[in-house]
């Protein structure tokens, strides 16, 4: 197995960050890396993606939610053309820190026959995506703070 990690320390409360994470209509505004998303946010729905590494063209994804914890994680799989050529499991997962503070992680487990041969083509961008994403949500949450 395959996977990228990033995470980051974002001075906000875990409510605060779920609420933008699951503000699908917003992405569009805030998100460099996750584009869009459409539908809803609870296990077993079809979710419509558009993510864009630094880079590399955009890709759109059907994946489906396998679970919604919320204020916590919620986490989605999805493959490339057909079952076990090489899918994704994307976890959003938000860690309660003191003082208001919160650990937001981005990860992604690839597998697949070809996992280990495309992981080397888009493994550095797609952690640059994680990284944008996650100073992005950073950025947005602390300004909400700020002006609160």
């Amino acid at each position: 197995m395959h996977k990228i990690c990033t995470d980051i320390i974002i001075e906000a409360p875990v409510n605060e960050i779920w609420e933008l994470l699951t503000d699908f209509e917003s992405f569009e505004h805030w998100n460099p890396f996750i584009t869009s998303i459409k539908g809803k946010l609870e296990p077993g729905s079809r979710l419509h993606v558009h993510m864009q590494a630094p880079g590399m063209k955009g890709i759109n994804l059907s994946p489906v939610l396998t679970k919604v914890e919320p204020v916590h994680e919620y986490r989605w799989m999805s493959n490339l053309w057909v079952k076990g050529v090489f899918d994704g499991e994307h976890v959003f997962r938000i860690e309660e820190l003191e003082n208001n503070r919160t650990r937001f992680i981005q990860c992604e487990r690839f597998r697949g026959i070809l996992a280990p041969f495309i992981l080397p083509l888009i493994g550095a961008k797609t952690r640059m995506g994680f990284e944008a994403m996650n100073n992005k949500l950073k950025k947005e949450c602390e300004k909400q703070k700020r002006t609160t």
